[in-house]
């Protein structure tokens, strides 16, 4: 099978209860993990868990969940929501449905949905890597044959990046968060308050520390994390660092950029390709996917909800088939101000416009906003992938792919960051825009990159891949006057919000139960 997700065995021993009021968690049930870990075949079964996390509830599409959740739903379904919902990339159909209203108007609190259901669900990651890790130690493991155990430490060193990652969420979204390790105590245990610098140095401290076990991107297989993935998060811990340490790492930055590159990958030729059932095939670009497929990994959120729920269902033009899709949602159409951004030449700009306005004078009328077609359920030869009203779709999330790290390294050079030139950071923009384009007529001339040209073409390339809030965070244009956009803050014109929106707050539930935390401003 193409998939990793595909040896979704997943354990079905591995059955953690919910994260709430204890965010170490061991399994509950007969089976402990001495059983679990008596085989080395076992540990690639359990790893194949932690990589699931991100894209499935549990066991089952609508059943049998990890954790008790209030609306249900998988890791990067809750992502995209906070990422995209409150931006000018989304605007969202069934507000009251989707119980989407506050985090699409800033307006949320420490009880909202959608942020406790996101905080639980990286918790639960980082409690699912903390007890691999706790169990693939080199003593637990030296019971093993050599090539066992150096499988092993290339497990272990996948699953400190997948902690890293969810550790990365957590800092981005929530800042200064609760911090448990394989090291401390299992069981009631209230995990210390870590603050957003002390959470950056332990990501930054990880990422480089796994390097020499894991595998490079010829070596591993399809779906698992490759070195160029590490260098990767590492490149955008670094661009965000000044946001959550106060201090730059633009040169570190270029640093870790230049590493992913070197890993030798590519820019695929057709840019759609990226988006499609077929995206498995395109390595050459992605760096690091989240598998999803309509038989071993499915769910009704990571990208079966963004395709689906991007085809209307009340338009007499837009005809779900077209996406290879039988179920359309009607959920959610992009705000005007991003298809503003692109030229008519720029083949990333993948919206459809016949019986829709462009701007939102109701932000809840299907009509209202363009529905975006950069995703969808249909294999390179046009055809449909699976039937969405059973499964799900067969399209896999790029979580990292090098156009990010392309422009990743061109903001840190136009910020000031040294280490590479600004002659190398224009070749690699123009190299994204002459796929764009078909040819160099799109190129633009070095005095034209801008820091505010970068968030725009981030804009064009990254839209609806889960970027949008953080990079406007960055720029300090999410909650601020000095950018705005139809309906944020709850106002048709668009308004500043308070600061306080640049990150979500840890939910009322976990400070109940946890006196060592609580929230700024909230």
């Amino acid at each position: 099978m193409k998939k990793i997700l595909s040896i979704a065995v997943l354990l079905g021993t591995l059955l953690f209860t919910s994260c709430v009021n204890d965010l170490d968690q061991m399994p509950h049930n007969d089976t402990t993990s001495a059983d679990v870990y008596a085989t080395a075949a076992n540990y690639k079964s359990v790893l194949a868990k932690l990589y699931g996390s991100f894209v499935l509830i549990g066991q089952d599409k609508g059943g049998n969940p990890d954790i008790e959740s209030n609306n249900g739903q998988d890791y990067m379904r809750c992502y995209f929501n906070l990422q995209e919902c409150g931006t000018d990339e989304l605007a969202s159909t069934w507000l009251e449905g989707d119980n989407v209203r506050n985090l699409t108007f800033l307006s949320w609190d420490v009880n909202d949905t959608w942020v406790s259901d996101m905080y639980y669900r990286i918790y639960y990651t980082i409690a699912l890597c903390n007890e691999f890790i706790r169990n693939a130690g080199e003593g637990q493991i030296s019971k093993f044959t050599d090539a066992e155990q150096a499988d092993i430490r290339s497990y272990r060193a996948e699953a400190r990046f997948l902690r890293a990652l969810s550790y990365f969420h957590a800092l981005d979204l929530f800042r200064n968060i609760p911090f448990v390790t394989e090291n401390d105590p299992v069981g009631a245990f209230l995990p210390p308050r870590y603050t957003g610098k002390q959470v950056f140095d332990y990501i930054e401290s990880e990422l480089k520390d796994i390097d020499a076990d894991l595998l490079s991107r010829t070596q591993v297989e399809y779906g698992r994390a490759p070195k160029a993935a590490a260098y990767a998060l590492l490149a955008k811990l670094y661009l965000n660092g000044k946001v959550y340490t106060g201090k730059e790492y633009y040169t570190e930055c270029i640093a870790a950029a230049q590493k992913a590159i070197a890993e030798g990958y590519t820019i695929e030729s057709e840019y759609a390709k990226l988006f499609n059932a077929d995206n498995h095939l395109r390595t050459n670009e992605i760096i690091f996917p989240l598998p999803v497929d309509s038989e071993h990994s499915v769910s009704w959120g990571a990208t079966t909800y963004v395709i689906c729920g991007a085809v209307s269902n009340t338009s007499d033009y837009q005809k779900p088939e077209k996406y290879g899709v039988t179920s359309a949602w009607g959920m959610f159409r992009i705000r005007g101000e991003v298809p503003a951004l692109f030229n008519e030449n720029d083949k990333r700009g993948m919206f459809f416009t016949e019986g829709q306005s462009q701007y939102l004078d109701i932000i809840d009328n299907q009509s209202n906003g363009y529905m975006v077609e950069k995703w969808t359920n249909l294999t390179d030869l046009g055809e449909a992938a699976s039937n969405t009203v059973v499964g799900g779709v067969n399209t896999d999330w790029p979580l990292f792919r090098l156009a990010d790290v392309y422009l990743m390294l061109a903001e840190s050079v136009v910020r000031g960051g040294s280490g590479s030139s600004r002659a190398v950071a224009l070749g690699y923009v123009n190299e994204l825009r002459q796929r764009a384009f078909g040819d160099s007529s799109g190129n633009i001339a070095d005095s034209e990159m801008t820091p505010d040209f970068i968030l725009d073409e981030r804009a064009r390339e990254l839209y609806w891949e889960g970027t949008r809030r953080t990079d406007l965070v960055r720029y300090d244009k999410f909650t601020t006057n000095s950018y705005l956009w139809q309906w944020k803050g709850g106002v048709k014109a668009g308004a500043a919000v308070d600061s306080k929106y640049n990150i979500y707050p840890i939910p009322a539930s976990d400070l109940t139960a946890n006196p060592n935390l609580y929230n700024d401003n909230y």
